[in-house]
């Protein structure tokens, strides 16, 4: 899921040569930066058969036959992403930006939810997380990673251009480069149509998405589930069945230490509800994430610290709420709760504990910041 420092590019374009357009309707800066997108040569890569047999829970903003008109004679854009993923949220600005721009002038965007996770297969969930990123263009929800797969896709986000021809014409993977994107949407647009009245580009968000920018490395995204966790514990722990469990000393920097009982599942780790229940963990980053999931119906409260206090007001994440002195996470849904936003990248210990059995932790995600 971690893609940010996966910002290469990757450039697709026909067999023969495109003929060359009249940049007239393009200023010279965005000819610049739709050039780092040209092509370069290579087969012909047409757009994938698109499912349209879906069960209509799964199709969200346009119905099937909607989405499969809408398609014809565009330039269309298939963003795939996942909604828990920081990476794919933090393109989210950008992506709702370029709809609304150009939605009128013979773009579509076509959002493809590819999950990660098994809960996030659930249509309600998914339609949870489009009404609260407040997504208006087309969205399916790839439960079986078909669409993933016909695009032999590797990564979360991936951006595949189409003309309105239906070839792929550009790729980029992750983060970044989104003015030069945005430029290369700009020349399709006037390829296809060179009377259309093209707007300045979207303004860039952060400091991390600067060209030239120079970023820290945050700790890398970490895993609870069975499968793909790094648990700095020394217990042994087997899949399925409650485990007690204790910090060592001396805590290891950027590993995830569990305390109290947890079962460790494939995908997860779930706080039996037996005593108190922690978390804890030595990082290094701008923002801190996590991905829960109540196991079970009801809402429940995480108690965070954060450098064995609570949380600075300067350094709380969108979700935390404080309370008596102390600063919580509420978990009412499952979803990517953001737990800090420090005034600066630096290394901290956060902790987080709950004697619910509702719990449910799937994965850390970290952010960096950039010096311009």
């Amino acid at each position: 899921m971690n893609t940010f420092f996966l910002l290469s590019l990757l450039v697709l374009a026909s067999c023969g040569k495109h003929q060359s357009m009249n940049t007239n309707g393009l200023t010279e800066e965005k000819q610049k930066l739709a050039a780092a997108l040209e092509d370069q040569g290579g087969d012909h890569i047409r757009m994938p058969k698109l499912p349209f047999n879906y069960r209509p829970d799964e199709y969200h903003n346009a119905t099937a036959a909607e989405i499969e008109q809408s398609l014809k004679g565009k330039v269309v854009l298939i963003d795939i992403w996942d909604y828990t993923c920081v990476n794919c949220i933090r393109t989210l600005p950008y992506i709702t930006s370029w709809h609304e721009k150009y939605k009128d002038k013979g773009l579509v965007i076509l959002g493809v939810h590819t999950p990660e996770f098994d809960f996030e297969k659930d249509p309600d969930n998914l339609a949870a997380a489009v009404k609260r990123f407040d997504l208006k263009y087309p969205i399916i929800a790839d439960n079986n990673n078909e669409i993933w797969n016909s695009l032999v896709n590797r990564y979360w986000p991936a951006k595949y251009i189409f003309d309105e021809k239906g070839i792929l014409r550009a790729s980029h993977f992750g983060e970044g480069e989104y003015q030069e994107f945005e430029a290369f949407i700009q020349k399709l647009l006037y390829e296809r149509d060179s009377t259309v009245e093209l707007p300045e580009l979207t303004p860039i968000v952060r400091n991390a998405d600067k060209p030239g920018a120079v970023c820290y490395r945050p700790t890398p995204e970490l895993y609870f589930g069975f499968e793909r966790n790094k648990l700095g514990n020394k217990e042994s722990y087997p899949l399925h069945k409650p485990t007690k469990f204790m910090v060592g000393d001396p805590m290891l920097k950027d590993a995830i230490y569990l305390t109290g009982e947890w079962s460790i599942e494939h995908e997860f780790a779930a706080a039996t509800g037996k005593g108190e229940a922690g978390i804890q963990i030595d990082y290094e980053a701008k923002e801190a994430n996590l991905v829960i999931r109540p196991q079970g119906d009801g809402e429940f409260r995480v108690k965070v610290e954060h450098d064995g206090k609570p949380v600075a007001k300067a350094d709380r994440g969108t979700d935390i709420v404080e309370e008596n002195g102390s600063t919580y996470l509420v978990v009412k849904e499952p979803k990517m709760y953001n737990i800090i936003n420090n005034s600066s990248f630096g290394r901290h210990l956060l902790k987080l504990t709950s004697s619910s059995p509702l719990f449910g932790a799937y994965a850390f995600t970290f952010t960096t910041d950039c010096k311009e």
